[in-house]
């Protein structure tokens, strides 16, 4: 296997590890009230999933 010749600055690494930015997630809209929520999980403001109630949410 090949081996590198130099070892790797601590300021390389960081500058690669500075360039992955963390990015906010993407929310999908409600069809029914418009909140906005993550998707492919159950809405927390209602408790609807795929059109079904799954959770008993107090308003």
């Amino acid at each position: 296997m090949a081996q590198p010749k130099r070892k790797q600055s601590k300021q390389r690494s960081r500058k690669r590890r500075g360039a992955v930015r963390f990015e906010l997630p993407q929310l999908a809209k409600d069809p029914q009230d418009g909140t906005r929520f993550r998707p492919h999980r159950v809405n927390p403001a209602n408790g609807m999933y795929r059109g079904r109630q799954v959770l008993d949410v107090e308003v």
